[in-house]
């Protein structure tokens, strides 16, 4: 069984914890989404969007049946409708779990990590394992679309405004924008992460000067990833109404972990889980 959740003040956060190397779900610690998002004016029973969290586990170790190591990386996706997310210290703590623990098969391991996910998160968590015989396979590959960090601004200000986003309503498009300047920090912690974000669109024409300006905002700022790229989201969609939208954000890993958050209202499928070159 899981935790029941809780604020993320009471999660493993910013805490000296003992690290258990034997198979232990109890340490998933489970917070609900709805708590950041009645602050952003989101209603849990009509999402303004559809998404998924991408995980990416890079130290994920286990035993075999001999008793041999074996080691894979993870893919977890955690839909964006589900009423949990799940701190990564925690998840982290729970992966380290494995490392002293015997199991048959990959197979074995893929559903149970399915399976206590699932029941953290309160919804089907999807995992999938590369092999080292399948390592060669990983890609690099950055966001697709027009960086706009070029441009030539003057910022005093670092926390995020939805005041600042302006769009031409007399000018509709349909474009791709990028940045690489997405920072915000730990909502416990106050460590930093570091991100880049992309942003697709069809709608009154953004100005990009303003979108930066917005984005560079988040650099001290203190929510979790999925919450910031929820909050972005919902301030491009109300500011500048466009009649189609996804926000895609990849962060770097830390603890062996990446979490990209994926969300949109056009109908587009999530993307693959492709690291960028600083992950």
């Amino acid at each position: 069984m899981t935790n029941n959740t809780m604020t993320p003040e009471q999660s493993p956060l910013g805490k000296a914890v003992q690290y258990q190397d034997h198979y232990a779900p109890e340490l998933l610690f489970p917070i609900p989404r709805q708590q950041k998002r009645d602050e952003i004016g989101v209603d849990g029973s009509a999402l303004p969007f559809a998404g998924v969290d991408l995980w990416t586990g890079y130290e994920l170790s286990w035993l075999n049946a001999r008793g041999k190591p074996q080691v894979a990386i993870a893919t977890f996706r955690i839909p964006a409708d589900t009423p949990n997310l799940i701190e990564s210290k925690s998840f982290k703590l729970y992966l380290n779990s494995y490392n002293q623990t015997r199991l048959d098969s990959p197979e074995q391991l893929q559903a149970q990590l399915a399976l206590d996910l699932s029941r953290a998160a309160g919804g089907a968590v999807t995992v999938s394992l590369l092999s080292p015989q399948d390592f060669a396979r990983e890609q690099v590959r950055e966001l697709a679309g027009e960086y706009i960090d070029d441009l030539d601004i003057e910022v005093s200000d670092y926390h995020p405004d939805p005041a600042r986003l302006t769009a031409d309503p007399a000018e509709v498009v349909s474009e791709t924008l990028c940045s690489n300047l997405l920072k915000s920090n730990c909502l416990v912690t106050g460590q930093p992460d570091w991100g880049s974000v992309q942003i697709r669109y069809t709608g009154p024409k953004i100005e990009r000067e303003s979108l930066l300006r917005y984005l560079i905002g988040f650099r001290q700022h203190n929510e979790f990833h999925e919450q910031c790229v929820e909050r972005i989201f919902v301030d491009v969609l109300r500011a500048c109404k466009p009649t189609a939208l996804t926000v895609y954000a990849r962060y770097t890993r830390r603890g062996g972990l990446d979490i990209n958050p994926f969300r949109s209202n056009s109908g587009e499928p999530a993307p693959e889980n492709v690291r960028t070159a600083r992950q």
